[in-house]
């Protein structure tokens, strides 16, 4: 077993203090993933007028028979 001497030590603890506090500030460092948010919002409106086209008429129905069924004061 070999006796480390004080300033090695010193010199190890401050090269895995540096290594963890560069890998703090990657993480940190994240400003998201434009790309994916404008496929999500892409495909979010593709799916809305996708459902709007099928229940279009379906849903004037409803809406429809909704307003008809309110009586007037």
């Amino acid at each position: 077993m070999s006796i480390s001497s004080p300033g090695s030590v010193t010199v190890r603890l401050a090269v895995r203090l540096q290594q963890h506090l560069s890998r703090l500030r990657f993480l940190a460092d994240d400003r998201g993933d434009v790309p994916g948010w404008v496929l999500v919002a892409v495909m979010t409106a593709g799916l809305v007028t996708a459902i709007w086209l099928i229940a279009d008429d379906r849903l004037t129905s409803v809406l429809d028979n909704a307003i008809s069924s309110v009586s007037m004061p």
